[in-house]
């Protein structure tokens, strides 16, 4: 067995001839407006590993002041052996998204709604979260089974006029807590 001894700039360049290279993480604090996509982006990374890094649940759900791990990517392609080749899985149809009946909101309470609607399911009355429902991510029992555009909006409304009193006071509540 033969020994091998390398001096500083010599395991540097082992490392970087082995496609070995040195990266640390960062790590960032989430401003307003920021999203995991554009942080992203702005970090050449990808939003699967940002989730992966900081073990997120939801993608869509940071919160302003909150710490993230922002992982490094490699500027050298790691070489990788052939993966077997597979069938690709049947392509499914997503269902079509429904067109938003009309509603009695206006102003800045149909800016808060729509505000709410993007954030809770990305405008998508398909949208479903365990046992939330909808654009609106209702609980399955508030909607009654009714599940079409029309029930959401009519629920949406009461819910938020109960508890809230307008979609303004349902949206300042959702920034402040991160749910309505």
């Amino acid at each position: 067995m033969k020994k091998m001894f390398l001096t500083g700039t010599g395991l540097v360049a082992a490392m970087i001839s082995t496609g070995v290279v040195a990266n640390a993480d960062s790590i960032i604090t989430v401003h307003q407006g920021d999203t995991v996509s554009k942080l992203a982006k702005e970090n050449n990374t990808t939003i699967e590993a940002i989730v992966n890094a900081n073990k997120l649940t939801n993608a869509n759900l940071i919160f302003v002041n909150q710490k993230l791990t922002i992982p490094s990517t490699n500027t050298q392609a790691p070489v990788q052996k052939q993966a077997p080749v597979q069938q690709a899985a049947p392509v499914q149809k997503q269902a079509p998204v429904q067109q938003a009946p009309a509603t009695n909101v206006s102003g800045s309470n149909a800016a808060a709604k729509q505000w709410i609607a993007s954030r809770e399911s990305g405008n998508n009355y398909n949208a479903r979260n365990g046992q939330f429902i909808g654009m609106y991510q209702l609980s399955a029992s508030y909607l009654g089974g009714d599940y079409s555009p029309a029930n959401q909006e009519r629920v949406a409304n009461q819910y938020v006029q109960s508890r809230y009193g307008s979609w303004v006071g349902a949206q300042q509540f959702w920034q402040s807590h991160g749910w309505y």
